[in-house]
């Protein structure tokens, strides 16, 4: 497989979130701010690529009936070294994300990549593969967040962005606006993705 192709599949043939519908509890928990959106899908890019990396690495040496427990322990040990990152360099950031940033080990793009690309390809297309997952989860998420947060708070990253004559959308830093805005989003492209087959 070249790496063209796994940058296409996982950014849009085969994104992880508007496709494969995975991923998506995070989407409730930080897309009401984006800084705290990109800090977090920042570190699933980093854990994913890592994990990726070293399952692949390893695959050869794993029993292949434990393999799933040795996937999670890799991918838990890459999560708590982003996790004492945060606490080290942002600790306000990593309060506001609080367990949040731990339940990465449990988001189903990083084990589904380790285990359906991981397990079977060499350790440097593993490490492509794992950070463009990421990426194709952070562009969602980001999307996203980039809505919630400019009609809930009239900011962007915290910088004010629109007067205080704007009157504020407070259902979109509320947890079911999420579920709105991923449903529109997924719309959005299914119906581009949709005319593309149509046209073929």
């Amino acid at each position: 497989m070249s790496y063209g192709k796994v940058l296409k599949e996982n950014l849009w043939s085969n994104n992880g979130v508007f496709v494969q519908i995975l991923g998506i509890c995070s989407t409730l928990a930080v897309t009401n701010n984006l800084t705290n959106t990109f800090i977090m899908t920042l570190g699933v890019v980093l854990v994913t690529g890592f994990s990726n990396f070293t399952v692949s690495s390893l695959k050869s040496f794993i029993p292949r009936k434990v393999r799933m427990i040795v996937q999670t322990l890799i991918i838990a040990f890459y999560v708590i070294i982003v996790d004492i990152i945060l606490r080290a360099y942002l600790p306000e950031v990593s309060k506001s994300l609080g367990p949040y940033v731990g339940l990465i080990i449990t988001n189903c793009i990083i084990m589904g990549r380790a285990e359906a690309f991981a397990q079977s390809n060499t350790p440097v297309i593993s490490f492509w593969d794992g950070i463009t997952a990421g990426l194709g989860y952070m562009y969602v998420l980001m999307t996203i967040a980039f809505f919630r947060e400019i009609l809930g708070f009239g900011t962007l990253f915290g910088i004010k962005i629109l007067p205080d004559t704007f009157m504020k959308w407070t259902i979109m830093v509320m947890p079911p606006s999420a579920f709105f805005m991923l449903a529109i989003f997924i719309w959005i492209v299914k119906s581009k993705m949709l005319k593309e087959e149509v046209k073929k």
